[in-house]
């Protein structure tokens, strides 16, 4: 089959077609033709970075974790799928698990659910990484009908679906943006938007709660925004981040009595651990998809399987206002 590999970590000229073996199946797995894969942060920074990361392949690797694609083969013990399924998921393209930047996959049932049916397989192909890890850290943060909630980067990967699924689960929901389409979208998608560069901290805080502060801040930027959403979170409020890596003194946390929940939605691929929830909150996310409660945003310019390295590049600069998707 063909593949896009590396056999170096670097910048993005390290990918080349190849042709590799197609997998075979195995007990408790499917074998996925794949027809789409989104690129996520990690990605870029596992093709990068390389040793310096202890999830990264061995070379020469195939990267690429989110795909959406038709089902062609079962392995035994799998019950809930049949040849030609059309599932989703972010079942692989770390430490031993084969990527799906390839033409076929051999996924985890596990990790895996039927895509939603008003999706194409692109916009599948774009939810499963940011979806899994929004809908964990809401309910982490038990979000209920009637709170308020705080979304930093609101149109970014992460954030864009949070903020859908705050509005979903019945918050009233806020986001930041740094841009007037940045702050489009967010209106655009139900949250009330705030422009972080020309607002404090302390301005929306009380001109949106009374200077209450937010029950629930999602904090999808993290590293030293984790001191903004500390700042912006009421007295006993949930923050949630998907950046935690940064050293900061927690006092303000302490005295506000907050409770901080870290979302890293790795931590069932790399280590085997629960894989089924991530299949439970894949089901969970095509259900509010096709009630019309939740939309993938994607980039509007569009790549091929032979343009990895041009859709790594294209997330990296910044520049889109969506998932950055490949086709095969």
């Amino acid at each position: 089959m063909k593949a896009m590999i590396i056999k170096e970590f670097g910048n993005s000229d390290v990918f080349e077609t190849a042709k590799i073996n197609k997998p075979e199946v195995k007990p408790g797995h499917v074998l996925v033709k794949i027809a789409a894969t989104s690129i996520n942060t990690v990605d870029t920074m596992i093709r990068q970075m390389g040793k310096g990361l202890p999830i990264s392949p061995v070379l020469p690797a195939v990267l690429g974790m989110d795909f959406a694609g038709i089902v062609e083969e079962v392995g035994q013990d799998v019950l809930e799928y049949t040849v030609g399924d059309e599932v989703y998921g972010c079942a692989d393209g770390l430490g031993d698990l084969s990527g799906t930047l390839a033409e076929y996959m051999v996924a985890d049932a596990n990790l895996i659910a039927h895509k939603p049916q008003k999706l194409t397989m692109r916009e599948a192909a774009a939810l499963p990484l940011v979806g899994i890890t929004a809908y964990e850290g809401l309910m982490r943060s038990g979000i209920t009908q009637g709170q308020k909630g705080l979304v930093h980067g609101g149109s970014g990967g992460v954030g864009h679906v949070a903020l859908q699924l705050a509005c979903h689960f019945g918050a009233q929901v806020y986001a930041t943006g740094g841009g007037d389409k940045q702050l489009d979208l967010i209106k655009k998608l139900g949250a009330t938007a705030i422009n972080y560069k020309t607002e404090t901290v302390a301005d929306y805080v009380e001109k949106h709660t009374d200077g209450n502060g937010f029950d629930v801040v999602f904090d999808s930027v993290g590293g030293p925004n984790m001191a903004n959403s500390f700042e912006a979170a009421a007295l006993n409020g949930q923050v949630a981040s998907t950046v935690a890596m940064v050293e900061m003194d927690l006092s303000l946390a302490h005295f506000k009595g907050l409770s901080l929940h870290v979302v890293f939605m790795l931590i069932p691929m790399i280590h085997n651990f629960k894989r089924e929830a991530h299949a439970e909150i894949l089901k969970k996310l095509a259900e509010i998809v096709d009630a019309g409660n939740l939309q993938p945003v994607l980039d509007d310019q569009r790549f091929s399987l032979e343009d990895a390295g041009k859709a790594d590049d294209r997330l990296s600069s910044g520049q889109p206002m969506g998932k950055v998707v490949v086709e095969i």
